[in-house]
């Protein structure tokens, strides 16, 4: 009985070693990435600790804590907005975390926690954006 109970505990460890060490390689991986940045997001009255990264056409946005190997938000970058930018804490000295409202669909909006630099990085990706022709001649 107790090498049944020892093989069990064996198995917990190497499993839970197992899903640490793929925790940590999705974590490497986003945050080695170029254009990566820190990124929490209000969801439902709290706050999400993620990673944003920007793509050709897209932000992408993963939950930190989390093994999905995809992201689980997607915004076009031609229908992000930035609405309104302010310190996120109430008189707080310049430098300090930033709270973004974006617009990211017709009727949708996000609100964003980030650093002044990552602010800085996703308004210079969005206006380098590549003109887009909305009329039709």
């Amino acid at each position: 009985m107790s090498g049944q109970v020892v093989l069990i505990a064996l198995l917990l460890v190497v499993a839970l070693l197992v899903v640490a060490g793929l925790a940590f390689s999705r974590w490497h991986s986003l945050t080695s990435r170029v254009g990566s940045f820190r990124c929490s997001r209000r969801v439902g009255g709290r706050w999400v600790r993620g990673i944003a990264h920007y793509g050709a056409r897209q932000l992408y946005w993963w939950r930190l804590r989390s093994l999905a190997p995809r992201p689980e938000q997607v915004w076009p970058r031609g229908q992000i907005a930035v609405l309104e930018r302010r310190s996120a804490v109430e008189g707080a000295a310049p430098g300090g975390p930033l709270l973004v409202t974006c617009r990211v669909a017709p009727g949708e909006e996000v609100e964003l926690l980030m650093t002044p630099e990552a602010y800085a990085g996703l308004t210079s990706w969005l206006e380098a954006a590549p003109p887009v022709a909305r009329t039709v001649i």
